[in-house]
This record gives C-alpha cells, structure tokens and sequence, in this order.
C-alpha cells in the first residue's frame, strides 16, 4: 500500500462518498442504473501548504460502464484516481501514468489540469477528455467514463486505413504478466 508523507502527516478533511456496490469485493454490479454514492465523514487534521489550506473540490464521475455514479471530494494537489482509490472506490485505470486511455473521461462540467496526460492528444485534451490517474481538479468538476477503444480510435484512427484495430488478449496479457 502506497503512502503519502504528506498525506499522512497533514491529512485533510474530507467528506468522502462511496458506492456500497463498488467497496464490497462480492457484492452484486449493478448495469443499467444510476446509484447515487453514500457520504461517509472522515475527521482529521486540514492539509496545508507554505501558502495555506489547499483547496478541495466535489468530483462526479458516472461510470457508464457500470452503471454508478461517485462523488468525493478531492484536494486541488491530488490525483483525482489517487484519492478514489484510497477511498475505496473503484475506477478504470491501467498504467497510472497517463500514457493509455483507460481512464479516459470526457469532462461535463469544471476544469482539470492534466500537464502529465500523454495518453491523449492536444487535440482531444480541447475537446473536453482527460485522464483521471494525472488529473488534478481545479473547480468542482463532473465527468463521465469513456470506452478505452472508442477514445484510442478518436485519437489515432484516421491512421488506420482499414478501421480499429482488434483487441490482442494474449498480447496484453503477456504484457501484463511483466509487471
């Protein structure tokens, strides 16, 4: 379990929302609807920086590929799949790095600032998607989770003569199995 000094020594006080579906490993997924997340209150000290409290913000993510929505809250200096994760709630991800799309979310309202995407063009980041494991919110923001292929064949499929490409498990096991 990976721990942030910081964090750890000046955490901040956060509201946290969960989805009762999405913390209990063996509980049921539910498709199709929308769970609107239970707040939990976790008390402890403010985060604060030389220049004072570090501002946080309510982030939505809907998850069109369950079927749920979350809302937390995340500090401004936080990634926002960081700080998900380490309330317990489960979001797409793979690399942690912002090199694919598997966390690829088209924004609805608010702003994420993203210096470390990689895995997204300029282009694409104007168009309103970003990537949840390098984004940090600055203002309340709401996203909604986007199929990996359809933001992979945004991004690079006018170089593709014959249209996507199929998904190679076996490569991306192998791959996998690396880590």
């Amino acid at each position: 379990m990976n721990v942030c000094i910081s964090c750890t020594l000046n955490p901040s006080p956060l509201l946290l929302f969960s989805n009762p579906s999405t913390t209990r490993p063996n509980s049921p997924k539910r498709r199709g609807s929308s769970v609107k997340s239970q707040l939990k209150t976790v008390e402890s000290n403010p985060v604060t920086s030389s220049s004072g409290p570090v501002p946080t913000h309510r982030v939505t993510v809907r998850d069109r590929q369950r079927g749920v929505v979350h809302e937390f809250l995340v500090p401004e200096d936080q990634y926002i799949l960081h700080t998900a994760e380490s309330q317990d709630i489960t979001l797409p991800f793979a690399c942690r790095h912002g090199c694919c799309t598997s966390c690829a979310v088209r924004v609805k309202s608010g702003q994420i600032r993203q210096p470390e995407a990689l895995g997204i063009s300029a282009e694409l980041k104007s168009k309103g998607y970003a990537l949840l494991c390098v984004g940090f919110p600055t203002s309340d923001i709401e996203v909604e989770t986007q199929d990996e292929d359809e933001v992979y064949w945004l991004q690079f499929g006018r170089y593709f003569a014959r249209g996507p490409i199929e998904r190679d498990d076996y490569a991306l096991e192998l791959a996998m199995g690396d880590e």
